[in-house]
């Protein structure tokens, strides 16, 4: 691969379709899809990728069944409880994005306890996407610039595109270089609406927990023969 993405997030779709084909109830497919997480992470370590986000449960999904819903919570506390030790191992840091005051306390303080663990790695970064709305935020960015406008702190005039971004939920972290979506379907569904304006989309019909190293590498290479445009420049 002649070009690899620095940051890549994947919309992990198909995990119900993908229990169905087998007959099974939707959260054995959700259970399934640990094993593409575990691949897709070790493969960014291996190729160098810097930054992986992973779309794992929106804002909309609360209006899932209540059932699947606390089943849901329920995995991310046990992804994170016995994985968090060889994620740590392996130099990853965890990070979120998205309202994460909506999760339920326990979520929060397992997420909390592992992000603090794994604060100072200098490995691959790993954002869970979780409670997460490309429109949630930025109507959080807009509600925190119109809170410093309405106190004086900023004039309305001196908001600018970097200013927006910097009242995003990580705005440290770099905007995607690739995106890549699961199952067929080809949208963003909410996801991260601002950071893609630039993104190369990469779409296969794998279902999520199908998804492996040769499905990953295939779209890097596809990434890799593009020539990326920004307003008509070539990289």
């Amino acid at each position: 691969m002649a070009a690899v993405p620095s940051h890549v997030a994947i919309i992990m779709d198909g995990n119900g379709r993908w229990a169905k084909k087998r007959g099974l109830p939707r959260t054995d497919g959700h259970s399934a899809a640990e094993r593409a997480i575990h691949t897709a992470v070790e493969f960014c370590g291996e190729t160098g990728i810097r930054f992986l986000t992973l779309y794992a449960f929106s804002t909309e999904n609360w209006s899932r069944p209540r059932l699947e819903v606390a089943f849901l919570m329920q995995l991310l506390s046990r992804f994170i409880t016995n994985n968090i030790d060889e994620l740590h191992g392996k130099q990853v840091k965890l990070r979120v994005t998205g309202r994460f005051h909506d999760l339920p306390r326990k979520q929060r303080a397992d997420l909390t306890k592992a992000m603090e663990k794994t604060a100072g790695n200098t490995g691959l970064v790993l954002v869970l996407a979780l409670s997460y709305g490309g429109r949630a935020e930025i109507l959080d960015a807009v509600r925190t610039l119109a809170t410093q406008v309405r106190d004086g702190a900023i004039p309305p005039e001196s908001i600018t595109e970097d200013t927006i971004g910097a009242c995003l939920y990580n705005p440290d972290i770099p905007d995607p270089d690739l995106i890549i979506r699961t199952s067929g379907e080809q949208r963003l569904s909410n996801f991260l609406l601002w950071q893609s304006a630039y993104s190369e989309l990469y779409f296969t019909p794998v279902l999520w927990p199908d998804f492996d190293r040769e499905h990953f590498r295939a779209a890097l290479e596809d990434y890799s023969g593009r020539g990326r445009r920004y307003g008509g420049l070539t990289n």
